[in-house]
């Protein structure tokens, strides 16, 4: 027998996974509970004092605020538990925040403060546990059973859909018959359940210290390369960089119309870009001061995050499913008891069939075809089809605008397509970010796969916030559709554009197996 046979054969899954499965399950409930009816709330209740004409797009504002700031303090949570304290006691405390989290929600549903404190809490727990949940399922295996990884990932990415199927059908009945303080008081419970579940597998987790401060970290090689001067070489990478910082400053104060939130993410990536950039181009000097293993792990990283930054445009229409679509539903025709948010649970029970169909039917059966889909070669494939989706949506958009009477079921087509590119995206896409991170790094990169979301959100704020100048609102009176048509197929364009360059970039990226040994 070969020894990759052998090592199939003995391959065992760790008995641990089914406490951080279960507790994974309860706590999608409980996020995507609260987040599914966020904003038909704030249109029909904590809002009603902001005018009509302009309530959507404050809800709107609101929600992808939120949504920005859960996918922002994965830096944080990855940060903190690789440095100091690991992977299970930051997921065990942030959750007692996020616990917290929602019992301001329910408490303080005709106080404004209160409920939007409650929403930073939510973002600062889900946010800051959100890549240390998905490393951590990864730190469970070593080289002996990875090959069990990707499916345990699926499952993991099954159970938060099916958690989030229940609660999109669920929340907006309970919102609507029971009010709103059930409504969000019954996630909180949920994530109660989920805390508990993993505390009671600590005894059973493989944990993986956090690592001691590293004088050849990825910060400290950077800033080597960014600072040592070469004799007759240009410091063309450096001043890239400071470029970056000086623009992040100004995009604090120049850029008009966008929040303090939208603010500090732009300044974020004005900075990680232009640095990285210019990491990239001077890394070479980095050599002879830091190990050559150190250098070639922070190379792997930058071209690790371009990757990143390629996949944002699909998160920008991803998420819009649960404000822009939401919006859109509220347009159409549709039963008398049926709530538009709830069209949303139709997005976690597709995920729940397509995951099986995928591994169990369409992949073994292109492979017969002699077509093999890489992670890579998905990831392309799931942000082209989130773009085909917005243009289903555009042209539904454009028979509203013009008077026609469509049915709610009209959008089942674009969820479909939307749903097969996240599973092609998202689900592929935890895996192979932890793959390809670096030991001493998986907190931190998950972290990046997480901001990713968070860029994808700050993309609609910007768009969003463009649409308010008289001159763009102008200008795109000039063609003849809405300003809700244009951004539709704005962002159809954005992806697909996205889709084309993802998959010339990834011809050239070279694969990395960056799990522990047995």
């Amino acid at each position: 027998m070969s020894q990759s046979n052998t090592s199939t054969v003995q391959a065992k899954m760790p008995r641990q996974i089914p406490f951080i499965i279960a507790s994974e399950g309860c706590e999608r409930f409980s996020f995507y509970g609260m987040r599914n009816i966020l904003t038909v709330f704030l249109m029909t209740s904590l809002l009603l004092s902001i005018p009509e004409p302009l309530r959507a797009g404050m809800a709107k504002e609101v929600f992808h605020t939120f949504v920005i700031g859960v996918y922002f303090f994965p830096l944080l949570g990855g940060w903190i538990a690789d440095r100091y304290f690991g992977k299970y006691n930051t997921v065990l405390w942030l959750s007692l925040v996020y616990c917290a989290g929602h019992a301001c929600l329910a408490f303080f549903e005709d106080n404004r403060n209160g409920f939007f404190f409650g929403l930073f809490l939510i973002a600062l727990g889900s946010g800051g546990i959100k890549p240390l949940v998905s490393s951590f399922i990864g730190d469970q295996f070593d080289q002996s059973n990875r090959s069990l990884a990707q499916k345990v990932f699926d499952g993991f990415y099954w159970i938060i859909n099916f958690g989030s199927f229940f609660a999109s059908l669920l929340m907006p009945i309970f919102l609507k018959s029971f009010g709103a303080s059930v409504a969000f008081g019954i996630p909180g419970v949920l994530m109660f359940i989920a805390t508990v579940i993993f505390w009671l597998g600590r005894k059973k987790y493989v944990h993986v210290a956090p690592v001691a401060k590293d004088p050849h970290s990825f910060l400290n090689v950077v800033r080597t390369a960014l600072k040592t001067q070469v004799p007759g070489q240009a410091r063309s990478g450096y001043f890239l960089a400071v470029a970056g910082v000086a623009l992040a400053v100004g995009s604090m104060f120049l850029v008009p119309g966008i929040s303090i939130v939208a603010a500090l993410c732009l300044a974020l990536v004005f900075v990680l870009g232009f640095g990285g950039m210019g990491a990239w181009m001077q890394l070479e000097r980095a050599r002879g001061i830091h190990p050559d293993e150190a250098v070639d792990g922070v190379r792997s990283v930058l071209r690790l995050l371009v990757l990143f930054a390629l996949v944002t445009p699909f998160w920008s229409l991803f998420d819009q499913k649960a404000s822009t679509w939401v919006l859109q539903a509220d347009q159409m025709t549709k039963p008398e008891w049926f709530q538009s948010s709830m069209m949303q649970s139709l997005n976690p029970a597709l995920v729940m069939l397509l995951i099986p169909f995928n591994n169990l039917v369409l992949y073994p059966l292109l492979k017969r075809m002699g077509v093999e889909l890489t992670a890579l070669r998905r990831m392309g494939m799931g942000i082209a089809f989130s773009g085909f989706a917005w243009i289903v949506v555009g042209f539904m958009q454009l028979a509203l605008d013009g008077g026609s009477a469509l049915d709610i079921t009209w959008q089942v087509l674009p969820y479909a397509l939307l749903t097969f590119g996240e599973v092609l995206v998202s689900a592929t896409g935890l895996e192979f970010a932890y793959s390809q991170a670096p030991l001493a790094m998986k907190g931190v990169i998950m972290s990046f796969w997480s901001l990713s979301v968070t860029i994808g959100n700050l993309w609609v704020l910007l768009a969003n916030s463009s649409v308010k100048s008289a001159v763009v609102t102008e200008q795109i009176k000039t063609t003849g559709i809405s300003v809700t048509a244009f951004q539709m197929f704005f962002f159809a364009g954005f992806a697909l554009l996205a889709a084309l360059a993802f998959a010339m970039y990834a011809r050239s990226y070279s694969m990395l197996n960056n799990y522990r040994k047995a």
